[in-house]
């Protein structure tokens, strides 16, 4: 069966994008800046966030959804609105007038690269610690993106995202997945078609104090350029945490570990000093030199003949017993 071209095409796109996406510059479990590791892999997978904005003559809903590790891939498509499956990083934006005129939607990226790996996410990671010495962490900034502006303009998109040192937090705390950010959205819609008073709730405060990952602005940056900013509270950006980590690992080894480790030094003993005894002793060269080294040597004999042994064995328990035909 012949596939046709187009087809074909977004099959080797799809099936290129994670390692384009890995080779744009990017490897958030291979973080390494003044000398430090880092391994953000933890945060990967796809989250989301949900921000209101509200004004005179609108409300303005975004969902921003992003995957810090990979690309977004069908998460990157919501109904009719589609930002690009190679992007880590998109908005969702929901303008609703508030004299319920007909609501208006769009998406754009803001961290990815360009279809087929063209372009690059251009990443910018450095430590908290030299911006503030009271402060650990990173800052990590990455583009990709663009953004239409209220006069009609294409500006570029990037993020700024803060990680921040915190032992107590793994943070995922707090963090939606996509489909209950769009349950959310189904909420506020339902609301708004039934007339109900506060259409779009506020988020509760206390609860979002509660989340490791926080939404902080976004909007034009003095380039020109429109900057989402993210703070993100996490161990994995604690500048020791890996250490810590591998010197646990490696101060706990199993028990059978320990077991192979003592058995394989208690044989080499074994050889050596039957070795040495057998050569000051008797001269021994060779294989004489090998403590029960006739016994070494007949191992493939004797694996052999028990090897026959169990066939025979095998063999005799499956004849049929009893009486002989005449």
């Amino acid at each position: 069966m012949r596939i046709p071209a187009g087809l074909s095409s977004i099959i080797l796109s799809s099936a290129l994008l994670p390692s384009l996406s890995a080779a744009s510059g990017f490897d958030c479990a291979h973080v390494n800046v003044d000398g430090f590791k880092y391994d953000l892999s933890e945060l990967g997978g796809v989250h989301s966030l949900y921000n209101v904005e509200k004004t005179e003559e609108h409300v303005v809903n975004t969902t921003y959804v992003l995957n810090i590790c990979n690309i977004l891939g069908g998460d990157s498509i919501k109904g009719h609105l589609k930002c690009g499956t190679s992007k880590n990083i998109c908005g969702f934006q929901y303008t609703y007038p508030v004299d319920g005129s007909e609501e208006t939607s769009r998406a754009f990226p803001i961290v990815g690269l360009e279809p087929l790996g063209h372009g690059s996410k251009d990443p910018q990671i450095t430590r908290l610690k030299t911006i503030d010495t009271d402060r650990e962490g990173l800052l990590i900034k990455l583009s990709g993106g663009n953004y239409v502006d209220d006069e009609g303009k294409k500006k570029d998109a990037r993020a700024v995202l803060e990680f921040q040192c915190d032992p107590e937090r793994s943070g995922l705390e707090g963090l939606k997945t996509t489909d209950e950010t769009d349950n959310q959205k189904k909420e506020a819609k339902r609301r708004r078609a039934e007339g109900e008073d506060g259409k779009e709730q506020p988020p509760d405060e206390k609860k979002d104090r509660s989340h490791s990952l926080q939404f902080k602005s976004f909007g034009k940056a003095d380039d020109d350029s429109y900057v989402l900013k993210l703070d993100w509270k996490t161990k994995y950006a604690c500048d020791h945490y890996l250490e810590g980590q591998k010197g646990d690992s490696s101060s706990h080894w199993g028990f059978f570990t320990w077991l192979i480790i003592i058995l394989f030094l208690c044989i080499a003993a074994y050889l050596i000093f039957g070795s040495w005894l057998n050569y000051n002793r008797y001269g021994a060269r060779g294989w004489d030199l090998l403590p029960h080294g006739d016994t070494i040597r007949d191992i493939p004999y004797i694996f052999q003949d028990w090897l026959r042994r169990v066939i025979n064995t095998l063999q005799g328990s499956g004849s049929r017993g009893g009486y002989s035909a005449v």
